[in-house]
């Protein structure tokens, strides 16, 4: 599930196929691919649950302001809500161009991803950044694995949304010197973060699998590429890269 776009590419995201390499639908664009229905259900879900993710994001970094230590704090995440509503509508009103209604492609992805964010609630300040930084960017890897097999229109819209709002860079910082101050924090977010990996992980599988067009496309059946063994790969390049993130942040894997 899409989460919230806290990209940190290149240096810790998880590495794609090399676009160039672009066969199948990812060679075509959206009027010549969206002509096999089942290829259009499971861009329309995709784009749903990403739309989705988006406001929720917005509305999460909108709390975690109120848990931020100063002004300068809150005003950063103000402005990163600012651009993760941008993205929403952007999705949003492709969906509209399609023909489809937002509301609707959205709706099924509500209770998976509501259900994430109450599970792994943050409990302070820190918490929170771990969060958008570690575990929506397992999400954002996700994303940008699937982006590589869709057609050229909706790839680039895709790609464009899991653009870095700048969260990155802001929760490495205040992190880092956070287990500077006090490395007893270290052993928490640490433990913290694993926790969130294994949920997010689970709950991107879960929904995956409860949506037929979505779940075909993984495996091959709609955009070419994807066999189970490249799955396999897939959740080893997203591992690898959340073993980087820690590492950035200064926390053992």
């Amino acid at each position: 599930m899409r989460f919230m776009t806290t990209s940190d590419k290149p240096d810790n995201a998880a590495e794609t196929p090399d676009a160039a390499e672009h066969t199948g639908v990812a060679a075509q664009d959206w009027a010549t691919a969206s002509a096999d229905p089942q290829y259009r259900a499971a861009v329309v879900d995709l784009l749903g649950a990403l739309a989705y993710g988006e406001l929720a994001a917005f509305e999460r970094l909108a709390e975690d302001a109120k848990l931020a230590p100063t002004l300068e704090d809150k005003a950063e995440l103000a402005k990163m809500a600012s651009a993760e509503f941008h993205h929403f509508e952007r999705l949003r009103d492709r969906l509209t161009e399609i023909g489809e209604e937002p509301t609707a492609a959205m709706e099924p992805f509500v209770a998976a991803l509501d259900g994430f964010h109450k599970q792994t609630a943050p409990s302070d300040w820190l918490e929170g950044l771990v969060k958008a930084y570690v575990g929506d960017s397992i999400a954002s890897d996700f994303y940008r694995e699937v982006a590589a097999r869709l057609d050229s229109d909706t790839r680039s819209l895709v790609l464009a949304v899991l653009d870095d709002t700048g969260h990155a860079g802001f929760a490495v910082d205040r992190v880092r010197a956070a287990i500077d101050a006090d490395p007893r924090v270290g052993g928490r977010l640490a433990l913290w973060a694993r926790r969130l990996m294994g949920e997010a992980l689970s709950q991107s599988q879960r929904v995956v699998a409860e949506r037929d067009a979505l779940s075909t496309m993984l495996v091959g059946g709609v955009a070419d590429g994807f066999d189970l063994a490249e799955v396999g790969r897939m959740f080893s390049r997203i591992t690898e890269a959340h073993t980087k993130r820690m590492a950035a942040l200064g926390l053992a894997a």
